[in-house]
Parts: C-alpha cells; sequence; structure tokens
C-alpha cells in the first residue's frame, strides 16, 4: 500500500508542478493502479523502462487545456488502516462524492463504478479527482 501512496502523491504533485512526465520505483501494483489511471483518463501512459540497472515506471501526466487533469487526490487505505467495503458501502461512498474510487479487489485493481457493476467490494485505496 505504501507504494500507492507514494505513486499518486508523486502524481499529484507533478501535476501541480506541470511536469509532462514523472518517473517512480516499478512495482506490480503501482503499475496496474497506473494502468486503470490511463484507462480512466488521469494519466496520458504509462511504460516501463529500465535506468542503470533498476526498473521504474514513467508516466505520462494528462492536461485539458493546459490544466492538470489530476486535481485532487485522498488516500483513504493506509498501511495502519486499512478500508474495506462491500458493494453497498461502495454505492453509498460513489454517491457522496463526485471524485473516482479506486479500489483493489479479488479481481485486480479497479475503479469502484466497475467493482459495483462486478457486484465485488475490496479495499478503498484512494479517491482521485
Amino acid at each position: 500500500m505504501y507504494h500507492v501512496a507514494d505513486f499518486i502523491i508523486r502524481i499529484k504533485n507533478a501535476s501541480a508542478a506541470r511536469r509532462k512526465e514523472v518517473r517512480m520505483p516499478y512495482s506490480r501494483l503501482s503499475k496496474s493502479v497506473a494502468k486503470v489511471l490511463v484507462k480512466e483518463g488521469f494519466l496520458a501512459d504509462v511504460k516501463d523502462i529500465e535506468e542503470d540497472g533498476k526498473k521504474l515506471l514513467l508516466a505520462g501526466i494528462r492536461f485539458e487545456k493546459r490544466k492538470p487533469v489530476v486535481s485532487d487526490v485522498k488516500i483513504i487505505s493506509k498501511p495502519s488502516l486499512r478500508i474495506h467495503m462491500d458493494t453497498t458501502a461502495l454505492v453509498k461512498e460513489q454517491r457522496r462524492d463526485s471524485m473516482t474510487l479506486i479500489v483493489s479487489t479479488s479481481s485486480g485493481i479497479m475503479t469502484g463504478k466497475d467493482a459495483i457493476k462486478k457486484g465485488i467490494g475490496g479495499e478503498l485505496l484512494f479517491k482521485i479527482g
């Protein structure tokens, strides 16, 4: 979970600083989160690169009308406190906030809407908007 929080905060900071891309340490969890963010339109693209023998993720920040798409991020689950939700709790959380929920389920990382459609709950990682 620490990798995901670090990954998301790096993306938020790079967006605020108007950077075009951000490099971060590679992990399978971070890569799957990045793929979901690309699919949802928050990131332009994500690539695996190798630099000095270390594997890195290179994420392209997406802009619309010269403003970054990622404006706000709220990390929900932390290593000290994991937040798990079933489908009904996800529906309530989705209605309460206009932000996109990112959930870790038994079927992989997905948005809250996808988890609700599939009828599965999981660990609510963060909200992004």
